[in-house]
Formats: C-alpha cells, structure tokens, sequence
C-alpha cells in the first residue's frame, strides 16, 4: 500500500505517539524525571507497535521500536573519525593539579586572573562517538587508536539513554558527540549474579563487562546488558554552530535529549578545581557507577583553541586520577576464618600491596566454589581489588605468572578454632563449622538465640548485653548462663542489682521448658520451630533425637535429606552434646512425651493454623499447646487443613479458610479443645 492510500489520521498518530515516546524517554533517562508510570509508557509503547506492524511501510530507522532488531553482524567494520578522539594527561596530586593551572595561565598570558573550567566525573567505561545526520542517529564507534574505531551503531542503538532522534531544533546538521558507555553497578552485580547462577565466566568489573557488551556481533545479546551512557562533548560538526563555551555545549547536548553528567560543575580558579576533587572523592563510594578520577577542561572554547595540542593530548583538558582501586600482588597463603554463623571463609594472606590510597596483606576468596572459579593457587599473582570500606578482595588470577610450586587450595577437614567438622553440602557455596554451641567464634550468635523469645525466653537478656558477657569472659558458651551470679551482672555497664537479680531471676525461670522450644534453642541449621516440633513429637526424647541416623530423620515428616544432614552433623559432634549435657546439669528440663500413647498425642496427624490476636494466651503459646498433643501448626491454609484457629483481626488466612470450607475455630473453641485432652484453659506454656 503506497503512503497516499493510508489514512492521513495513521500516519498523524504514529508521528504523535514517537513524540511522546521521545519526550518520555528524555525525561527518564536525561533528566531522571518521568511524567508518567511505565504502564502508561508501554501502553503507548504496544500502541505504536500495533500501527507499524500494520503500515510497516512506515516504520522509520528513528523509531523508539527500532532500537533492537539488526541482524548479527560477521565482524566490525572500520571508522575513521573526522577530528582525533584524543587521550588526556594526567595530574595525580595537587601539587601536579597547581602546576596544570599555571602552565594555562601562564601560556594564555592571563597572570593572576583565575581560569574558568568545568568539571566532570572520569567514568571507567568506553570512550564512544556517536553521529547525528539531521537530528537522526546514523552511526556510532569506539575511540579505538584515536584515528580509527570499529563500527557499533548497531550495539548502541540498544541503549535506552542513546537517543535515536534528536529532540527540539538548532542542532547542526551533522553533529558528532562523545561520551562514556558504563555500567551501572547495581546492572553489574545482577548479571554477574545470573552468570554465577548458570554456571558462566564472570566478569571482572563493570568496565570489562561494558567493553565486553560493545563488542558482541549480536546486538540481541548487548540488548540484555544493562548499559548507560553519558556524553561529555561534541566532535566535528557541520552546517550549524555550537555555543562558545564547553558547559554551554553540555546544556545543549542535554536539550536535544543527549544524557550527561549530573554531576558536571563550572568552577573558578584552581582551588575551586581542588574543592570538587575532594568532595567527589568522598562520595564516590555511593556513585551508581565506577569513576577512576575527574577530568577538568577550560570552559572557553577560544581559550581551547588558543591553547592547542600536544602530540597526543590537549593543552586544555586534564584527568586528575584516584588511587588506584585495583593492584598485583602475590598470594603467599590462605588461612580460614570462621564467622559467627559458623561460614568458613579463606582468606589470601597477600604480599602487602597500595590499594586505593591503603596498604592490603589480606583480602577474602569469598568462598570455595570462588576459589575454584578463579582457579587461585599459593604462589600464583591476583589481582586485589578495594572499593571504599568494602574487604578488599581477589578478583582474578594472572595464570601466566604462576610459579611452578604453585599449590592448590583445600577446604579444611575440621574447623580451625574448635577443630568440629566441617560441613559443605553439594550445591551449596559455603561450607559451615557444624560446632555451633562450642565454637568460640559462633559463641556471641549461639547464645544470642538461645535467650530468644521463641527459644528458651530469656526475658531481660539483650544483644548488648550478651556481647558485654562474652567480652569481659563471664561466659563462654550457652550452659554458663546458669551460672551466673546477681554480683558479676550487676558489675556489667548499665546495670544495678535490682535488673541483675531480674535476669537471674529469668534465667532460672528459663530451665523449665519444653522439647521443642530446647531443640529450637540449640540453633542447627534449617531447625525452625516446626521442625524442632516434628522431632520432639516424631521421636520422643532428646537420646533419641541425638542417636537418630539421617535416613531415621528423613522418614520424620517435612524433613528432608539437606535438613537431616544437617541435623545429624550437628549431634555427631562431641562438643556439641557435651554443652547439651552441661546445660541438663544446670537444670535445665521439660516434660516427657510418650510418643506410643495415643492419650498423650491426641491430635497427632492433625494439622492446625493459627491467625488473629489471642487474649488468653499468646499465638506461640496456642501453638505450643497444639503441638505438644501432637498436632501440627502450619503458617497457611489448605484443603489438608484440619481447623483454622482465628482470633481477632483475622485477615486473608481466614476467607481462605471459608472458601477452602476448613472449620474455623474461635479462641474460646480452641480453649475447650485444649481443656478437652487435660490442658488447663489458663495454662500459659513456657
């Protein structure tokens, strides 16, 4: 169908919706200042795609649908750019930065009148041209040597920021601009998370993985990088003039919807230059993007001219670098350390090395599988990388430097602080000292949840307070809570007698207890409430529980191979059971279930939820009571459901219930059922 046969009011709305889609796109991604939702966007987005699909005859290279949809390419054609893509030199202190200044003032013959310059953020990511023929987007390239670059435009067409066509007018006819492509840190991490998670290389820093994403022949693929980019200047022009200044061409860029940095200023005068150097060196930890420094240009563009060129670099511009974040050293060993959920991490022991203004002799492998990836080895040069306050770490290995005693790195047997197993499951990244009530590095943590609510209920006994303990050597693991006397809590900062007689007080009350709640408290791994329930109702005692094979737990229900090996390496260990042991010594006690009476587990096979505001006793207490005649207490409603205990204020647990048609019990009705099988109506459980 020729043009003149479609209706003039089509061709009208796909001119109007690429205008508004423009608009959009330039105040979400220039100005960071959206006007409307993104539903509101993809709807006028689907609507113009439904128009094209319909008249494809009037789909246009400039589009807003045309950003992905090249072919892949068999290899990057050259480009030679029209004016060099230069390189900049480098000052890397003030006393370099001063110098810079004075050889400017001193050439232009300006004595002491302060220079007029415009700061910008040094990003660390790929320096790129792009072409505007008539305010359309025609071609883009990398710097390459300065000369020559490789063809991208298809690459960059996928980037949302890169503006297919030129909004407003005044812009010349051709127009070349420069800018950084980056990647965002956060895109960074997600897709090196997706990459580890399949089983991919990973990459190195968000530099590599922006050249990386440049340089692929399928732009598809580039289209699925979360890339950005800012534009910093304009290159050769023609057929149109620019404003006279560098910030004035900036602002100019960014109204024909060319993104650039928020973080740009105009200052005067060297020590203005120095003052943003060390404001922007302070944040630059919480920048959404790497930078490696700031480059400052003289903001006149006559004075640019006047000053001209060196081989390779203008007189003009300068990069004031930041310590480096990355540095070579040499691995001379790794030790393990043992955090206080009792994750085992190796840590290099490094050839001290500067890393970002600081001297680095240790950084962490993360873990294992990361030792593996990286294929790190004694001996072997890495590299160490530091952000900020963030543990340095290594990155990566130079395999062509390794020596030839280079030795592999093996995960310890047993933990080095309590010398208890070591337990790595298949398919999990870290591997876990299975010493949890012993290990002194795990002591802080293990008592902390022993003393929680839920477990053994410690009333009074805080987080501070526990490290106050453990610090000062009070005690050492979770049975010396019971030895505790008024006068040695009273000499603890921010306590008196009368608080110190409350927690002994509390810590007595705390030895009577149920099964459960003690197998809770023991903190094993993946042992939540309802498991530890299932132990104590599915096997009886705790000697039981403790002589339990894997496959005896297993045949418990709602417990698995990972949760019964986990439970099984715990009880296994000697330290372990002794500190359970030292604990029963202390008086610590519950009552015993018969497992085999059918009067002691009533409601065994039995499944209730729990919902609402109780005013007789607490939800965990009702669920205390339900699970010690054998029941079992569910988080959510199914058609298995036995009854749906509601109290007041009962919300979406309780429509579910109806509509499922699960008997809803009322508090008083759950109070009779308790009372039925001999549990006192104002009985609260411990």
């Amino acid at each position: 169908m020729a043009n003149a046969e479609i209706p003039a009011s089509v061709i009208e709305s796909i001119q109007h919706l690429r205008e508004q889609l423009r608009e959009h796109n330039y105040r979400y991604y220039v100005l960071d200042d959206p006007l409307v939702p993104d539903s509101e966007y993809d709807r006028l987005f689907r609507e113009l795609q439904s128009l094209e699909q319909q008249h494809p005859e009037l789909v246009t290279p400039d589009s807003p649908t045309q950003r992905v949809g090249a072919e892949p390419i068999k290899a990057f054609a050259q480009v030679q750019h029209r004016l060099p893509m230069l390189s900049l030199d480098n000052v890397f202190n003030s006393d370099e930065l001063v110098s810079f200044d004075r050889r400017i003032r001193d050439r232009l013959k300006q004595g002491d009148d302060p220079i007029d310059y415009v700061c910008e953020p040094k990003l660390d990511g790929l320096a790129v041209s792009l072409v505007y023929q008539d305010g359309e987007f025609v071609q883009a390239a990398t710097r390459g040597d300065g000369t020559t670059g490789e063809d991208i435009t298809h690459n960059l067409r996928t980037i949302d920021s890169v503006p297919l066509r030129l909004r407003g007018t005044g812009y010349p006819q051709t127009l070349e601009v420069r800018g950084e492509v980056f990647m965002p840190l956060t895109g960074f991490e997600q897709m090196n998370a997706k990459a580890l998670a399949a089983g991919e290389k990973l990459f190195a820093n968000p530099r590599n993985a922006a050249a990386g994403s440049l340089r692929q022949l399928d732009p598809q693929i580039t289209a699925q990088r979360p890339l950005d980019l800012y534009f910093y200047g304009a290159g050769f022009i023609a057929n149109g003039e620019l404003p006279d200044n560098h910030y004035d061409i900036l602002l100019a860029l960014k109204n024909w919807g060319l993104k650039v940095n928020p973080e740009t200023q105009r200052v005067t005068g060297v020590q203005a230059l120095q003052s943003y150097h060390d404001q922007l060196l302070a944040r630059r930890d919480a920048l959404a993007y790497e930078i490696d420094g700031i480059v400052y240009k003289v903001n006149a563009i006559e004075l640019q001219a006047a000053l001209g060129f060196v081989s390779r670099a203008p007189r003009w511009a300068v990069a004031h670098k930041f310590p480096a974040r990355e540095a070579l050293t040499q691995l001379h060993s790794v030790e393990f350390q043992v955090g206080r959920t009792g994750a085992i991490t190796p840590v290099a022991r490094l050839a001290p090395v500067s890393v970002g203004g600081v001297t680095v002799s240790n950084a962490t492998l993360h873990n294992m599988d990361e030792v593996a990836r990286m294929d790190v080895r004694t001996g072997d040069t890495v590299v160490v990388q530091r952000a900020g306050d963030v543990i340095p770490k290594v990155v990566r290995v130079l395999v062509e430097k390794r020596p030839p005693d280079a030795q592999p790195i093996e995960l310890p047997q047993q933990c080095p602080v309590c010398d208890s197993d070591i337990e790595k499951l298949e398919g999990e990244a870290v591997a876990r000292c299975t010493g949890g009530l012993f290990c002194p590095a795990q002591v802080k943590q293990a008592i902390k949840h022993f003393a929680s609510r839920k477990a053994m209920d410690i009333d009074g006994l805080g987080d501070k307070l526990v490290e106050q303990m453990v610090d000062q050597g009070l005690i050492e693991q979770v049975s010396d809570l019971y030895q505790l006397t008024v006068e040695q809590i009273a000499g603890l900062e921010r306590m008196a007698t009368k608080s110190a007689t409350n927690l002994v007080n509390a810590i007595d009350a705390s030895k009577a207890t149920s099964l459960p709640r003690f197998l809770y408290s023991l903190g094993i791994r993946e042992v939540g409430e309802a498991t530890a329930a299932t132990l104590a109702s599915g096997l009886g005692d705790l000697p039981a529980i403790i002589s339990a094979d894997e496959a005896e737990l297993e045949s418990l229900p709602d417990i698995g191979p990972i949760v019964a090996s986990h439970i099984a390496h715990f009880f296994q260990q000697p330290h372990n059971v002794q500190v359970i042991e030292a604990l029963q010594a202390a008086g610590v006690h519950w009552p015993v279930l018969d497992t085999q009476s059918e009067q002691a587990q009533p409601l065994s096979g039995e499944t209730y939820v729990i919902t609402g505001t109780l005013t007789a006793m607490t939800r965990e207490q009702a669920q205390a009571q339900l699970q010690g005649l054998g029941a079992k207490v569910s988080g959510s409603v199914s058609k298995n459901t036995t009854a749906l205990v509601a109290g007041a204020k009962a919300g979406s647990k309780l429509s579910k219930a109806q509509s499922l048609k699960v008997p809803v019990l009322t508090e008083d009705e759950l109070l009779d059922l308790l009372a039925t099988h001999g549990v006192d109506a104002d009985a609260k459980s411990d």
